[in-house]
């Protein structure tokens, strides 16, 4: 199983701010080992946050997007205890869903 998401929101002058993290090796299928053969693929297709089972934001990626991909948006609404969550699949089939807070 992945390390949890590091996930952070806030409320600043009516927006709530949200960054996060997660952590996914995203390999992109190209890459060579130290034996010359090939790394699998292995990345998130699809990474979806929602404020209180509300969707806020979501994303399609692929091989392309970097190791542990860092995103950072801002939404209308939210307030402090309120909770925001995030989930995401990978292409293997793999998911992960983390909950914050809002502080």
């Amino acid at each position: 199983m992945s390390a949890p998401t590091r996930l952070r929101a806030v409320v600043r002058d009516g927006f709530t701010i949200v960054k996060l993290q997660a952590r996914h090796v995203m390999e992109t299928g190209r890459r060579k080992d130290g034996r010359g053969l090939t790394v699998a693929a292995h990345y998130v297709t699809e990474l979806v946050v929602s404020h209180n089972d509300r969707v806020v934001m979501s994303a399609a990626f692929g091989p392309s997007v970097s190791r542990d991909p860092y995103l950072s948006f801002s939404f209308v609404g939210g307030a402090p205890g309120d909770r925001v969550s995030v989930a995401w699949v990978d292409n293997r089939g793999d998911a992960r869903s983390d909950v914050a807070t809002i502080g």
